[in-house]
């Protein structure tokens, strides 16, 4: 079964309350305002649920795993405003028509580990956390809660990118993606070594956008007194917007078998990169994906 393990696509339920809020994250019409981004204009079709799933048969997924977007915020608003946006989400993600499946997401303000733990049991994949809350090993400690949880059950952690700051005066439309997301991804992955591996011996974790590239930085990690890089087995690198240079130089220092197709769908197209052999795609489209989701 070929499975992308990183997609958006926001159900109607959860538009709507987008639309309904007056301060970000909000929808005017189809105009997403954040507050670290300009305003987005959202195309409708991306969130279109018949079309997308028409796109997801034709890229031949038996699996498309749709999440929270962290960048909108949401995890962080006081529980009040955060809850019935979490609440929409789930339910709508959830009923999503095959082949969709649903990482979950939490509110962050005051973790509530029973709550995760009753909207993994409808069926939710894992949790997916911003990686602005696993910065540091404060950051760690407070998700601690949502994390033993996931151990308990078996389900694993996807680490994706946070809300940005606001961008400077002049700064290009790509700045967010390619600066702050990429730094944000790039530190939680070094908290998890120092901080977040010690303490949840048997979480699998999954960082977006192949970690910002972190495990490339193994030899001065070395040279700094940080110790030999060693490869985690269940630590995986996702693929989103990335093709076959970088896909291959974390290959050559985590290996093939921790790395797994994800495309970010709608807002990047997938990409299968040329590593010279249909097994290694094979394993970056099926066979490690099944080992991060315990598919059988």
């Amino acid at each position: 079964m070929l499975v992308d393990v990183h997609q958006h696509l926001w159900p109607p339920a959860f538009t709507e309350l987008l639309r309904a809020r007056t301060a970000a994250p909000h929808l005017d019409g189809w105009t997403l305002h954040l507050q670290g981004e300009p305003p987005y204009a959202v195309d409708p079709a991306d969130h279109d649920i018949a079309a997308r799933t028409a796109l997801a048969h034709s890229d031949g997924l038996g699996l498309a795993l749709v999440s929270l977007s962290s960048p909108l915020g949401i995890e962080y608003l006081p529980p009040a405003e955060a809850d019935p946006l979490l609440a929409a989400f789930h339910d709508g993600a959830l009923a999503l028509p095959a082949p969709f499946g649903a990482w979950a997401s939490a509110g962050l303000v005051a973790p509530d580990p029973e709550a995760l733990a009753r909207t993994l049991g409808q069926g939710c994949a894992g949790l997916q956390l911003p990686a602005t809350a696993l910065l540091d090993e404060a950051g760690w400690a407070h998700c601690a809660p949502l994390l033993d949880t996931l151990t308990r059950i078996g389900k694993p952690l996807f680490v994706h990118p946070g809300a940005a700051p606001p961008s400077g005066p002049g700064a290009p439309p790509w700045w967010p993606a390619l600066v702050p997301y990429v730094q944000q991804l790039h530190a939680s992955w070094f908290a998890f070594r120092a901080f977040g591996r010690p303490r949840h011996p048997g979480l699998r974790v999954c960082f977006a956008a192949l970690a910002g590239l972190a495990p490339l930085h193994g030899e001065r990690l070395a040279a700094r007194g940080g110790g030999r890089s060693q490869v985690d087995s269940d630590v995986f690198y996702e693929t989103s917007s990335y093709g076959t240079r970088a896909v291959d130089a974390l290959v050559r220092a985590a290996g093939i078998d921790v790395i797994v197709s994800g495309s970010d769908r709608p807002y990047a197209r997938p990409v299968i990169p040329d590593l010279g052999a249909e097994a290694a795609v094979h394993a970056l489209r099926a066979a490690n994906p099944a080992r991060l989701l315990r598919i059988r």
